[in-house]
């Protein structure tokens, strides 16, 4: 994602200048007018690896960015919003399922280079029925061999759901945490 930078005031519209504010450590943007810091932190990404027995449901994305390709229903967490309430908001909006969310979540992607965190809770499915909105061109459930993995949106989806899978196999669910500091594939 490369360095984000605020180019004027957020309170008063001064253009701000890059400095290191005295006892912090870290360059921000800074007003010279009304001493203004502004923080610019990791966007948390929200969402759910949605199963039904060995089957996961991945949407098609109607949006931008990648256009067409699949991915695991995620989006931002809004303020004033739980992750676990995001993820649910996300996967009501995006493949319009009915499931059953634990409390505590199941992947967190640490993606320090994109300036990301990924929290992905998984998502019993009660039934079949999917009804994707409009950010969704199509939603459906995929066995591990069916997954159309040239054709995933993102690496972390690819990640999640290698994951899954993997603990699917295994027959128990637990967290995974992983970091990523560097562009590219997961290992």
């Amino acid at each position: 994602m490369g360095k984000r930078e605020i180019h004027f005031c957020e309170k008063c519209g001064h253009p701000t200048k890059r400095e290191i504010p005295e006892g912090d450590t870290h360059e921000r943007d800074v007003c010279p007018s009304c001493g203004y810091i502004a923080y610019i932190n990791p966007i948390n990404i929200v969402g759910t690896v949605p199963y039904l027995g060995d089957k996961v449901l991945l949407c098609r994305r109607a949006i931008e960015p990648r256009l067409g390709y699949w991915t695991l229903p995620a989006g931002h967490q809004e303020v004033q919003e739980t992750t676990r309430e995001g993820a649910e908001r996300e996967t009501e909006e995006e493949a319009g399922i009915h499931a059953e969310i634990p409390s505590a979540p199941y992947i967190l992607l640490d993606i320090a280079h994109a300036d990301q965190l990924h929290l992905m809770f998984l998502a019993r499915m009660k039934d079949e029925s999917v009804n994707p909105g409009p950010e969704t061109f199509e939603a459906r459930l995929f066995s591990e061999e069916e997954i159309p993995w040239d054709k995933l949106a993102f690496n972390s989806v690819e990640k999640s759901l290698r994951l899954f899978f993997a603990d699917l196999k295994k027959g128990a669910f637990g967290f995974h945490y992983i970091e990523k500091h560097t562009p590219g594939k997961f290992l």
